[in-house]
């Protein structure tokens, strides 16, 4: 399996300690059972700390040497649960009082010369979304303050200063990179359900499109006049965000599909089964949210895949309440090994996103070195 990588100069400034990822409540275990597995394989094995239901991991890495590994190797976009990736201190900054700046602005000024922004955050859970009203308001003095300090307004490609409060007296400080995190406060993008879409699952792909894809890889496989698959499109949400970009679907399911997608053109409704309908001729895309077993669904894509009827899939795989962690490497392995029989290079890249719940979601693509 290929990888898109970029190492930071090894002459960058020293890296916090800590690794902080945040997560959707309920998945912590998984967020630092994977990290921890990565770090391992990178050689800085370490410890996570974590609260059930509280959205965030903190992994610490054994050394500080571990640290380093980590800033230099690890990807953002190749782990799966973690919804941002924050290089931050280990320990919390505590405050008690009534001034929370001047101790905030003194610990930013231990991580980073300057920064290119300020993200001030708190966990997507219950107990978090009742801080970020606490963090707005915080930013507001904040902000100038780091100002004032000369610790704002460097290049973009500086690093961004985190602030997250899981709690309104506990603040962690950490740095991120544009090229290694999720653009989005709280790892989350904003998107708006317009009001024309067939359903919500839209919002699932677009998300997907924006965390899966890079923006060179979205202006080259996004093209009008492209061709797409849509295997389980009913009512059509996915066919739909397809054909906002020009795209040509065929949208393949036995029930019914939204009247006004079907008005334009750009989609075209196939009564069929999806895993027995089979296209023509070769597609640019195939996508596939139908609710299905995880492994027979990466059976699926694979098989579309490495036997040449589409060049790129994204799709969801939705995952057992238990042994989550488990099955999805066992789509992996069913993917990897229908794509080495094959005689492919192949890149997989799989993120629960924000719009996902128990399922997370994936693309996968042949190399464009292959034919």
């Amino acid at each position: 399996m290929s990888a898109r990588t970029h190492h930071p100069s090894r002459t960058a400034p020293a890296t916090p300690g800590a690794l902080l990822l945040y997560c959707r409540p309920g998945f912590e275990r998984e967020c630092a059972d994977e990290v921890a597995s990565v770090a391992q394989g990178l050689g800085a094995p370490g410890v996570s700390r974590t609260e059930p239901d509280s959205g965030w991991v903190l992994f610490v890495p054994d050394s500080p040497e571990g640290a380093d590994e980590l800033a230099l190797r690890l990807r953002w976009n190749r782990l799966t649960f973690a919804r941002q990736l924050v290089f931050a201190n280990a320990e919390p900054v505590q405050l008690p009082g009534a001034d929370r700046v001047t101790p905030l602005v003194g610990a930013a000024r231990a991580l980073a010369p300057r920064f290119s922004a300020l993200v001030v955050e708190a966990p997507d859970s219950t107990p978090g979304r009742e801080v970020m009203g606490f963090c707005r308001r915080l930013t507001t003095r904040l902000e100038p303050a780091l100002e004032a300090a000369g610790l704002l307004g460097g290049s973009p490609r500086s690093a961004r200063l985190h602030i997250f409060f899981p709690r309104m007296d506990t603040a962690y400080l950490g740095i991120s990179r544009a090229d290694n995190a999720s653009p989005w406060p709280q790892g989350i993008p904003r998107l708006r359900m317009a009001r024309e879409a067939p359903s919500r699952s839209a919002l699932k792909l677009a998300e997907a499109l924006l965390t899966l894809l890079d923006e060179p890889e979205r202006q080259r496989l996004l093209r009008a006049g492209t061709r797409a698959v849509d295997l389980g499109a009913a009512p059509g949400g996915w066919s739909w965000q397809l054909a906002r970009h020009g795209i040509r679907v065929t949208a393949v399911d036995n029930g019914p599909m939204d009247r006004a997608l079907l008005a334009d053109g750009l989609v075209e409704h196939v009564r069929a089964d999806g895993y027995n309908w089979r296209p023509r001729g070769k597609v640019d895309w195939m996508v596939c949210d139908m609710v299905d077993a995880p492994s027979r669904v990466a059976a699926l894509v694979a098989g579309w895949v490495a036997e040449g009827r589409c060049r790129q899939s994204i799709f969801n795989l939705k995952l057992p309440m238990k042994k989550r962690a488990e099955e999805l490497e066992r789509c992996r392995g069913i993917i990897s090994t229908r794509m080495k029989k094959a005689g492919l290079a192949w890149d997989l890249r799989i993120k629960h996103l924000y719009h996902d719940r128990e399922e997370v979601t994936a693309f996968l693509t042949r190399r464009e070195t292959d034919g």
